[in-house]
């Protein structure tokens, strides 16, 4: 089961992202027809709150129907929502204004699971303008796993550098989870599996037609 926390993470990012077509998320008749009145009017101000930052408002109908789903209290829905939006808020900070919702709800997670801010910049950083949600998610799930923050840091981070494919990345995180459940302590299962992945990559991308080098 461990090893399908990845794949539901990533699900749950884009979930977040397509929840609401249409109409403003505020008036999504998901969200009328499942919050008591005062509940709804305060997650609705959440989103307005949220849209006036810049930020995705989707995520946070998703929070709020999730915990609708849960049966939380209204008041633990509506502190769920608030909590969601700040750290969206911290990782829009760390990882860049242009960056997109899966981006911000998958660093919002790894902020959530531990990770520092810096580890957000890091990983933004080795990967400029290319696509890091999946990276972010993997560093989530390691620290919810129990890897060192420092230690997930420098994996994602040696992944990144490497330019290991997302496939690659999700094989490595479930690498990581079967040593962990044979008996590996979460940071040496990281950071063996780091290398051999990083390894294994760098093969697989190698052109096997170069032509060979002339000789002087």
């Amino acid at each position: 089961m461990k090893q399908r926390r990845l794949i539901v993470r990533l699900g749950l990012v884009v979930a977040a992202v397509s929840v609401v077509a249409g109409p403003a998320a505020a008036q999504d008749p998901r969200l009328t027809g499942r919050l008591d009145a005062g509940t709804r009017a305060a997650v609705e101000a959440a989103l307005d709150s949220a849209r006036a930052q810049g930020l995705p408002a989707d995520p946070l109908v998703t929070k709020a129907l999730e915990g609708a789903s849960k049966g939380a209290t209204g008041a633990r829905i509506v502190s769920a929502v608030r909590r969601l939006a700040g750290e969206l808020a911290s990782a829009r900070t760390m990882l860049g204004y242009a960056s997109t919702t899966e981006e911000l709800v998958a660093g919002a997670a790894a902020l959530r699971a531990g990770a520092g801010p810096s580890a957000l910049q890091r990983v933004r950083a080795v990967r400029p303008g290319a696509p890091v949600a999946v990276h972010l998610a993997v560093l989530a799930d390691l620290l919810a796993d129990g890897v060192p923050p420092d230690t997930a840091a420098a994996a994602v981070i040696a992944l990144a550098r490497a330019t290991v494919r997302d496939a690659d990345l999700v094989a490595f995180r479930q690498s990581v989870d079967r040593d962990i459940a044979l008996g590996a302590s979460p940071g040496s299962a990281a950071t063996v599996r780091v290398n051999s992945t990083a390894r294994a990559d760098a093969f697989t991308n190698t052109t096997p037609n170069a032509p060979p080098r002339r000789r002087p």
